[in-house]
């Protein structure tokens, strides 16, 4: 068990050292003393703290979580091959074939965070956050702050744990009920996509038990709910209100979802974001 540890903390150092700044949508300085990502970057990215990543890199923290290893793996920009390697170092099975993937390829990484101005985040199939950049973060709040196994979109609508408690209001056009239902039936969905996927029969079972609402739904939403381009108004608590266009672009291959929140060049909206963007505002939210 000490070997497979070691092996994880020298995994986890050789990649972090191998990740440029810039393919993780950090800004470059001269002042960096060595190639890579430096810790605290890498903890940021993962959505751990400084001192659980020092711990596993020093092989003191002992038999990280599935959900820890992902974070990490996305984080790294790991291929599907560097993944499974990650995860059996840490003493754990990789994620099986037939399973919501919570794989982001690296190029897709990559290309969100070259549009580090506007704000981006990937969500599985069952609509978990995977990956998100700093603009989403400034918007909606930084997700890293929330356990990971509240990080996910139909918790924060349905749910009554902590992520539900922090979510922004956002108003649709097309209105709430419509949201919702195309939520519930991406999850129905994504059920019979992978009907033996423990997580995503745990998420939907704890959220027929938690809201009516959802467990209605469930029952009675049987017409597939198409994402179109949306206009929401999120209420910002520094900025007021921001109205902006959401798309949900599906990813060719990867059962992923990237949301992306723009606004007309020069309308007062992108001035907030703008704003967003420099003053760097945090708040807790999905």
């Amino acid at each position: 068990m000490a070997s497979s540890r070691s092996g994880f903390a020298v995994l986890l150092r050789a990649w972090r050292d191998r990740l440029s700044p810039v393919d993780a949508g950090l800004p470059m300085t001269d002042r960096r003393r060595a190639p890579g990502l430096r810790r605290e970057e890498l903890a940021q990215l993962a959505g751990l703290s400084v001192e659980y990543v020092l711990r596993l890199e020093q092989g003191r923290a002992k038999n990280p979580s599935a959900q820890v290893v992902g974070s990490l793996a996305r984080a790294l920009q790991l291929s599907r091959d560097e993944r499974d390697q990650l995860y059996r170092s840490a003493g754990l099975l990789p994620p099986r074939d037939g399973t919501v993937s919570t794989h982001v390829p690296p190029g897709i990484q990559r290309l969100a965070a070259r549009l580090g101005d506007v704000p981006i985040a990937v969500f599985a199939a069952d609509w978990t956050l995977l990956w998100w950049n700093t603009a989403w973060s400034a918007l909606l709040g930084d997700p890293s702050v929330l356990p990971i196994a509240e990080r996910n979109l139909a918790r924060a609508l349905f749910g009554d744990g902590v992520a539900r408690a922090a979510m922004l209001s956002v108003r649709s056009e097309r209105g709430q009920d419509a949201f919702e239902a195309s939520i519930v039936a991406d999850l129905k969905d994504a059920v019979s996509r992978y009907p033996t996927d423990a997580q995503l029969d745990r998420l939907v079972q704890d959220l027929r038990a938690m809201s009516d609402d959802f467990a209605h739904r469930w029952v009675m939403e049987t017409a597939a709910a198409q994402h179109t381009t949306d206009r929401k108004t999120i209420r910002h608590p520094e900025i007021g209100d921001i109205l902006l266009d959401c798309d949900v672009l599906v990813v060719p291959g990867a059962d992923l979802r990237m949301v992306t929140y723009t606004a007309a060049a020069g309308s007062s909206d992108a001035g907030k974001l703008d704003l967003l963007r420099v003053t760097g505002a945090r708040h807790a939210v999905v």
